[in-house]
């Protein structure tokens, strides 16, 4: 069942992608400003239990919603739902667009139009940066992008709904990601700004809530990329990044496609929107970090088609794996 779920979520959300000003995005907004501000009071475990009921309560919800449908409807009501959860939690085109108008932007030699879609996407200051660089950019963003919104949800879905759990896991990691940067970003704009306590909570949750399904990206990146050049980049070069789970899928990136990433970073310059919801504003809740470079080509725009390739030659084979385990069940 969690191959056809996919499956149907990533074609409905191809067909019909998900804006970025709808009521289930600004439900959970909502949702994490409200458990902030009445059960945050600056203590860690009020920061741990902020943290529990933000991400725990809706993916319990979706738990509960599950198998309510399941034992009175059956397995087709149960997957519509599963279709209907991932729908919101997965897929590309929340935030493909971006990439998709920046490789555009430069493969037409306007990089002043390039640099400033970059700016208006990430929020940073991009005035001064060589082509080069903002291909470097483009590139590491969009990975990490694709991993939340797409491998990293596979992963947790995958194996809770193994588990009978249903839908619950591709919740829990997307609410996992969104409150540690909700959080961390409400506190930069001073609007009812969470406490240091529960930004902690959040932010180490969210790397141990990402700990498995980096690795499993970064592997699935180095089967269908160059494969030892990918796992020697991961296991030399990963410890440059400031973020270990991001460092993985950088370098194991790096290696797979044989591009040099890391070095300087891009300052924030903006103030995020209220209304980006569940989309990535930002590589991280980290405030981005200076790293060192890893080996490689300097990156060039040809890089990004083969990012392109690489992210798709991974989904085909999560696919394929998720078909085979779903056919040896059926067999079995």
């Amino acid at each position: 069942m969690s191959f056809f779920a996919i499956l149907f979520a990533l074609l409905i959300e191809q067909v019909r992608p998900l804006g970025a000003h709808n009521p289930i995005h600004t439900g959970l907004r909502v949702w994490a400003r409200w458990v902030s501000s009445n059960f945050d009071a600056g203590k860690p475990q009020h920061g741990w239990v902020s943290w529990l009921l933000a991400v725990a309560a809706p993916a319990l919800l979706a738990l509960g919603i599950h198998w309510a449908l399941l034992a009175t409807l059956g397995w087709p009501a149960a997957m519509v739902w599963s279709v209907l959860v991932l729908y919101v939690t997965l897929g590309f085109r929340q935030f493909s667009h971006h990439f998709t108008e920046i490789r555009d932007a430069l493969e037409s030699g306007d990089e002043q139009r390039a640099r400033e879609l970059l700016a208006q996407w990430q929020r940073v200051d991009a005035s001064e940066l060589p082509r080069s660089e903002i291909v470097r950019h483009v590139i590491e963003y969009s990975v990490l992008a694709a991993h939340r919104h797409v491998f990293g949800v596979l992963a947790w879905f995958s194996i809770l709904a193994a588990l009978g759990f249903g839908p619950a896991g591709a919740v829990l990691y997307r609410m996992a990601e969104f409150v540690a940067r909700y959080w961390r970003y409400r506190s930069r704009m001073q609007l009812q700004p969470a406490s240091e306590a529960l930004q902690s909570a959040a932010a180490r949750a969210w790397t141990a809530v990402d700990w498995l399904p980096a690795r499993i990206t970064a592997i699935a990146f180095a089967v269908v990329g160059s494969f030892e050049e990918a796992i020697d980049c991961w296991r030399n070069y990963a410890q440059r990044f400031p973020n270990d789970n991001d460092g993985v899928i950088l370098a194991a990136t790096s290696g797979a496609v044989n591009v040099r990433l890391g070095g300087e970073s891009l300052k924030p310059v903006f103030a995020p929107t209220e209304a980006q919801g569940l989309q990535a504003a930002g590589i991280g809740a980290e405030a981005p970090t200076d790293t060192a470079s890893t080996p490689g080509r300097e990156a060039e725009v040809a890089h990004l088609r083969s990012i392109v390739g690489l992210v798709w030659r991974s989904v085909v084979l999560w696919m394929v794996l998720l078909a085979l385990l779903t056919l040896a069940r059926l067999l079995g």
